[in-house]
């Protein structure tokens, strides 16, 4: 970054959109941690760049200073870091911590949790009132027997209840695992399994939108598969449904004794989170206590800019690392909006509009999200007051230059847009924005403090300005603590096989000369083309700006000899009248915007794009299923969004007559 990285860059870079502002570093949270470092520790900082730096070499003093500059509370660790090693990095060795201690030392009346939803009105918990909760959740859970290493599931939408229940497993030393009830059966089941959970907590049912969602026959079918679940409470939530032969969330909660808190090991089990499970089992990834409480410290407060007193959204469910990074804000004093329900129902506008009453300093959402807003030409500044914003949030997809466009055509520069990416594998971001660094329309700011990344090219040099392979050349405290049931085979295939010593995480990514990026797509989904690589992200860029074009998914099928292979693109029209038109469209914009190599072979129009529930489309896949893999190794059907969309690719594929048409199947 600066002088610290050097390159000529091959991209050119997106427009300027916000430059630092003149009072940066002193008017935000890490403007105030590099004045402490300067008073504590004489590091004078100027720029991020060189802070950043500083972070990634020196690794046991940065994440020290986040342990005292947040004032955490760890006990007597022996080192920061036994060694700086992948996979085996050990954090924290002898030290005594509890992640939820650490998010309920907030008293008072300030909310700490605020529930909108569909399914029944506003709710909002105080402080103090959390404490009480969370201290009657753990007396009931010790009551039905859930000890130290036991896992408690849970079956619930994004409500107070489901971080009440987080809160109190994790005090007890229990072991929390969730999924969300838009999870088909068999979806949960394959991760419920992996895990034996002893206790379910779940709702009945749930409203999204107008639409009323009954789960009892999935509750059903998961307790007939998963034999460890020796008991239910069901959380009253939908209006008349109730769970059968379970307990009442009421009498989980009915006894009060003294909140207290199971000191573990930095690496004991918090939660287990799952990959999409898109092929196979999902991994199980198993985050430890102290990785995730100094990892989100940093990325929330310093990267975020999240506060003392602000408030906290993040458009997600309880299947997504998302609502597990969201449950952080609270350790810095923020509160929680939760929301659950359909987030574009009654229209477009209804995040924004409960952003407004809601007064939301930090807004999170998909990048799927903000284009759908831009398409609908909503003008949500002009509808609402949502001067309390400071930072927007985008991920689960790369968001295009055009999507920082309209933000930034919206709000006014003082608006900090962070674009972010990274995962459930670290259930935090790798590269992300910081109100010390500019933000530009197309491109991720920068790469988070204490995470040194790179893109390696085919040979395995660091490039700059050129598509390569995302790897991160040094340990972050939230990387996988294991995978769930594993000898750690399959965590060091998972990351460490392709690139020994280095963490690769599957990203095609530019890395500029200043820290800024851009992620181009799935390293597994990148196209070679005759020896050209294609990233996925820049096909969508041009063929989804086309009016009448939804929603699209690029898959390249490689020559055996090198040729240039076959190109299929997958696109869904507004109107299936227009498709020719649209087709040619297509093609011509590809061939001027981009390439005659981006031309593809066909286009293939279908009713809906499959994709993962965090919204991620599927190449990898469907790029399986088109070279003969049988489908029920390909995808779980229920893990997916649009999963009947896969058997219109099937039947696409296998109709020999349509193969090279651009009729809709």
């Amino acid at each position: 970054m600066g002088n610290e990285m050097s390159g000529d860059s091959v991209m050119p870079r997106g427009k300027l959109l916000r430059p630092v502002p003149d009072d940066a570093f002193d008017t935000s949270t890490i403007g105030e941690y590099c004045c402490w470092l300067k008073q504590h520790h004489q590091l004078d900082f100027k720029d991020y760049g060189s802070l950043w730096r500083w972070s990634v070499d020196n690794l046991e003093a940065f994440w020290q200073s986040i342990i005292d500059f947040f004032d955490l509370d760890v006990g007597s660790p022996e080192q920061i870091l036994d060694e700086q090693k992948m996979p085996g990095a050990n954090w924290l060795p002898g030290a005594s911590l509890s992640y939820p201690e650490h998010v309920l030392r907030h008293s008072g009346s300030q909310p700490a949790l605020v529930g909108i939803s569909q399914s029944r009105g506003r709710v909002s918990i105080s402080r103090d009132e959390l404490r009480e909760q969370v201290a009657r959740c753990a007396a009931g859970l010790k009551k039905q027997g859930v000890k130290r290493g036991d896992r408690v599931a849970a079956y619930l939408p994004n409500i107070p209840e489901a971080t009440i229940a987080f809160l109190a497993t994790a005090s007890i030393g229990a072991i929390w695992v969730s999924c969300a009830p838009e999870f088909g059966a068999k979806a949960v089941i394959d991760r419920f399994c992996q895990v034996e959970p002893t206790l379910l907590i779940a709702v009945a049912g749930y409203q999204y939108g107008d639409k009323p969602m009954d789960r009892r026959e999935h509750l059903s079918e998961i307790r007939k598969a998963v034999p460890s679940i020796k008991q239910v409470i069901d959380v009253p939530y939908a209006a008349g449904m109730q769970i059968d032969q379970s307990m009442d969330w009421s009498e989980l909660l009915a006894e009060l004794q003294p909140l207290s808190f199971e000191k573990v090991s930095a690496d004991y089990p918090l939660y287990v989170l799952f990959s999409s499970g898109t092929t196979g089992l999902p991994k199980a990834i198993v985050h430890g206590h102290g990785g995730i409480l100094l990892e989100h410290c940093k990325a929330i407060a310093l990267h975020n800019d999240v506060r003392d007193g602000d408030s906290f959204f993040w458009f997600s469910t309880t299947g997504w690392m998302v609502w597990n990074y969201g449950v952080s804000a609270l350790v810095l004093g923020a509160s929680m909006v939760c929301f659950d329900g359909n987030p574009m129902w009654p229209d477009a506008s209804n995040l924004w509009a409960m952003a407004a009453d809601e007064k939301v300093d930090f807004f999170g959402n998909s990048a799927t999200f903000y284009m759908a807003c831009r398409d609908k030409g909503l003008e949500p500044c002009k509808q609402f007051d949502l001067s309390a914003i400071r930072t927007i949030t985008s991920t689960g997809s790369t968001l295009p230059a055009e999507g920082f466009d309209w933000i930034y055509s919206q709000f006014d520069e003082r608006v900090i847009l962070s674009s972010a990416a990274g995962g459930t594998d670290i259930c935090s971001a790798f590269v992300a924005a910081s109100p010390i660094v500019p933000v530009r329309a197309g491109e991720i700011s920068a790469p988070l403090l204490g995470c040194d990344i790179a893109a390696l090219d085919d040979s395995g040099e660091e490039v700059l300005g050129q598509p390569g392979e995302l790897v991160i050349k040094t340990p972050m405290p939230s990387m996988p603590v294991a995978f769930w049931g594993d000898d750690g085979s399959r965590l060091n295939d998972a990351y460490f096989d392709q690139n020994p010593g280095l963490w690769t995480h599957g990203d095609w990514i530019i890395v500029f000369d200043d820290g800024a990026s851009v992620i181009t797509g799935r390293s597994d989904s990148t196209l070679n083309r005759g020896g050209v690589r294609l990233g996925t992200a820049d096909f969508y860029s041009v063929v989804e700006e086309i009016p009448g074009v939804e929603d699209s998914l690029v898959v390249h099928l490689e020559d055996a000899s090198g040729g240039m292979g076959r190109l299929t693109l997958f696109a869904v029209a507004e109107s299936s009248e227009n498709q020719e038109r649209l087709g040619t469209e297509i093609n011509q914009r590809l061939k001027n915007d981009l390439s005659p190599r981006h031309v593809p072979d066909e286009i293939v129009w279908l009713s809906a794009i499959p994709r993962t529930l965090t919204g991620k489309k599927i190449e990898a896949p469907i790029k399986k299923l088109l070279k003969g893999v049988p489908m029920e190794k390909v995808a779980n059907v229920e893990s997916l969004v649009n999963g009947h969309a896969l058997q219109e690719i099937l039947q696409w594929h296998s109709s020999a007559s349509v193969l090279n048409s651009d009729k809709k199947v």
